[in-house]
């Protein structure tokens, strides 16, 4: 039986009330308090994963510290909170371990983390890449976007993921528009790509002027506050957002009829999976970051996969034939924990005035 542990820790307040609806009425003050001082924990015990090659057992072990408290307190202080956090699952016997949500940014990305356990840690970014590539690419299809003429944006371009995804449109798309917090990182980037892309490369300074101007948007900034105007969007156009907090607000979809919006890497997990925790997904359903763990963990690939912030594409192709390999495969397309419908397609591109495709929801 091959062992493996993710980490998990509250995105906001909010999250907390998964816990207990009682939470909500504690005062934000004292929440934030009581989550500084509180001990990493184990959260639950994942069983039944199951491919035709191996079986897998796991823990989600909790990090007490939400994402606004991992972008604002001393650095060191939530480096050892997160290193205290994996010491627990080298104790529950795990073998390597995956970084959830900010648990892979603050820092190094997971470089000190693996420097200071005795266990494999990734990040997940490389298979998060290749689900949120491979969604984004059956939604433009399914909206009649041919990607090899269309204007893809990457919004959040300089971090792990973005530059990555950035790398593999560079060869597909027709116009890359490039943007990010900081203006001098993406022009690196942009005269990184420009030798080998056959996309017509810009920089966007505004987030909002790149967002108008695109066909497809991927959204993967680790902004805490990530304001997007719902009438920024192109009509038809389509939006992943990849990151965790989200990036896109529930407001663009319920504003925006014409605009499809998916969530990234949502994954079916081989076997009669239980997890023992509720975050948001179907049964036997999990984000991309964590499937990547159990699929280094199904291979015996107990080794340092994911790490830091220089994601190149070929490990992008090694996770996605693992994946394949152990049957792990993209579960349809999600917003805001809600299906995308058959039905939710043709909304889009009936408010779209778009005439109707090839190809359904039922082809991802």
């Amino acid at each position: 039986m091959e062992k493996f542990a993710f980490m998990l820790h509250p995105l906001s307040l909010e999250d907390m009330q998964h816990v207990s609806p009682l939470i909500r009425w504690i005062p934000d003050g004292v929440l934030e308090f009581a989550l500084r001082h509180k001990k990493p924990f184990e959260v639950s015990h994942i069983t039944g994963i199951r491919s035709p090659y191996a079986e897998a057992e796991g823990w989600f072990v909790g990090c007490p510290l939400t994402a606004k408290q991992m972008m604002t307190l001393p650095e060191e202080f939530v480096m050892d909170r997160i290193i205290e956090t994996g010491k627990i699952a080298e104790e529950l016997g795990a073998k390597i371990l995956g970084l959830g949500a900010f648990t892979s940014i603050v820092g190094d990305a997971g470089l000190t983390v693996a420097k200071n356990l005795r266990i494999a840690v990734t990040s997940g970014n490389s298979y998060t890449v290749a689900t949120a590539l491979e969604g984004t690419r059956k939604a433009a299809a399914l909206l009649g976007i041919d990607l090899a003429k269309a204007t893809v944006a990457v919004v959040g371009a300089t971090g792990s993921i973005g530059s990555c995804c950035a790398r593999i449109l560079a060869c597909e798309a027709g116009t890359l528009l490039l943007t990010a917090r900081h203006t001098a990182p993406l022009e690196e980037l942009a005269q990184e790509l420009q030798p080998s892309s056959r996309a017509i490369l810009r920089v966007e300074k505004d987030p909002a002027a790149c967002i108008r101007q695109a066909d497809v948007v991927l959204t993967v900034t680790s902004a805490i506050d990530f304001p997007v105007d719902p009438a920024d969007f192109k009509s038809g156009a389509v939006v992943c957002d990849v990151a965790r907090p989200r990036n896109i607000s529930r407001a663009v979809s319920d504003a925006r009829q014409d605009v499809l919006v998916i969530e990234g890497g949502v994954i079916d997990v081989p076997g009669d999976v239980d997890f023992h925790f509720q975050f948001g997904f179907p049964p036997r359903t999990a984000f991309a970051c964590m499937a990547e763990t159990m699929i280094l963990a199904l291979e015996g690939r107990y080794e340092n996969f994911t790490l830091g912030r220089d994601l190149r594409p070929g490990q992008i192709d090694t996770i996605s034939a693992l994946a394949a390999k152990h049957q792990f495969r993209l579960s349809g397309f999600r917003n805001f924990e809600r299906e995308v419908t058959e039905e939710t397609i043709a909304s889009v591109l009936r408010h779209a005035g778009i005439h109707r495709v090839q190809g359904s929801a039922a082809d991802i």
